[in-house]
């Protein structure tokens, strides 16, 4: 097994709301990345888009480029059309050496909408469920084609929230259709990440280890309020620092020999959780957490 070790940086500089750490240059997220001892990160607004300028930066950092989110369309458009919009994204990533391609269908999602609710996200008909995953899989084959792993990325506030949504991609979808595991949503979510990775090992093609604070969750989730605001007071922390218990979830990569990036990441306001510190406790977390389950050879 091969394990490398990521992180995302949405805790220095957050997409959905770029305030979070507006001021924050690339140059301090990318040696406080390196500094931190992560092997790579994940794309984020802050970087360049074109691997022209973005390949000697990362190098200079002798840092990976791990890949980045996508939001797809697949609800509003076909197949064709969508892998004719992400080429772009493909390009950087093959250009750059990554190695999956996380997608999300956004086209109806409410998470970076801080008017809309926790407690409430869209919903697909049941009679969508097949159409959208045929759209899903002609993209996944074009990524594979182009020698990258597609990974989907359930997220509270779209259409794969739930276990049962979830379930139901996985039913309507084939195996090049990956996952990523992010523990974080998946246990606001109702799903055990554990429990995926031993039913699902063949669809685990990424890990986004993420702690959660359930109180914060749930004073967010009675009152209301939206996904951007529990991500303000908190409701996501790093591997270490909330009550998720990894513990099994390490396991399960161990038992199914998971080879692949595993990515610490925590939307947080990093005005209030510094970047630095709260990064390299996550790391040091899941790297003990690794040891402990003897999935590092």
């Amino acid at each position: 097994m091969t394990i490398r070790w990521g992180v995302s940086p949405i805790a220095w500089s957050n997409d959905d709301m770029p305030e979070l750490g507006g001021a924050t240059t690339l140059e301090t997220l990318l040696t406080e990345v390196r500094d931190i001892g992560f092997d790579g990160v994940e794309l984020g607004n802050k970087f360049p888009r074109d691997a022209a300028t973005l390949g000697p930066i990362m190098a200079r950092h002798d840092l990976a480029l791990i890949g980045g989110w996508y939001g797809s369309q697949l609800l509003r458009c076909d197949a064709d059309a969508e892998i004719e919009a992400l080429q772009p994204h493909l390009a950087l990533l093959r250009a750059m050496g990554s190695e999956v391609f996380i997608i999300a269908e956004t086209s109806n999602a409410v998470h970076g909408d801080r008017a809309s609710r926790l407690d409430r996200h869209p919903v697909l008909d049941a009679a969508d469920w097949p159409g959208f995953g045929q759209r899903l899989n002609g993209v996944a084959a074009h990524v594979r084609d182009a020698g990258l792993r597609l990974a989907y990325h359930y997220h509270l506030g779209t259409v794969v929230e739930t276990e049962a949504e979830l379930r139901r991609l996985i039913d309507v979808t084939d195996d090049m259709v990956g996952l990523v595991v992010d523990t974080g949503h998946a246990v606001y979510g109702g799903i055990d990440p554990a429990a995926l990775v031993r039913e699902h090992p063949e669809r685990v093609a990424h890990v986004h280890c993420k702690d959660v604070r359930r109180v914060v969750q749930r004073q967010i989730h009675a009152s209301g309020r939206s996904f951007l605001d529990g991500v303000i007071e908190g409701m996501f922390t790093v591997p270490g620092d909330g009550d998720y218990d990894f513990a099994p979830f390490f396991g399960a990569l161990a038992a199914t020999a998971y080879n692949g990036w595993i990515v610490v990441e925590a939307e947080q306001d990093p005005g209030i959780a510094d970047p630095r510190q709260y990064q390299q406790v996550g790391l040091d977390t899941v790297k003990r957490l690794a040891r402990q389950a003897e999935l590092t050879v």
